[in-house]
């Protein structure tokens, strides 16, 4: 019995952990909106990330990178940056919604969106 509730409670868990990573998915923004977050990326954080976000202080944001990253963990770095490093929290600019935009757009590739 101990057993069977052990595993039931595994199950659980991992169901859980599983599938609070699927259907993650931005909120629909205004067209004005995403236009200013792109260019807030492309400025703000290519300060750090290099223009074209292929590295400079800050480690490159290109898809290539940025796909191996699970979503919500692009999302967390940018509302709350990295203590210990130069990346700042954002939260007090962009809300969730618009973390979880930018985050999309750095795996598929921010500068297709102009």
């Amino acid at each position: 019995m101990k057993l069977s509730k052990r595993i039931l409670t595994t199950l659980a868990s991992t169901f859980v952990l599983v599938s609070g990573n699927f259907n993650v998915v931005a909120e629909e923004l205004t067209a004005a909106r995403e236009i200013q977050l792109v260019h807030m990326v492309k400025q703000d954080c290519g300060s750090c990330h290099g223009m074209t976000l292929k590295g400079g202080l800050g480690p490159t944001l290109l898809p290539d990178s940025m796909n191996k990253l699970p979503l919500n963990a692009i999302k967390n770095t940018i509302l709350f940056g990295r203590p210990g490093t130069a990346m700042p929290p954002w939260q007090s600019i962009l809300t969730e919604q618009e973390a979880l935009w930018i985050s999309q757009q750095l795996q598929q590739g921010i500068a297709t969106h102009d």
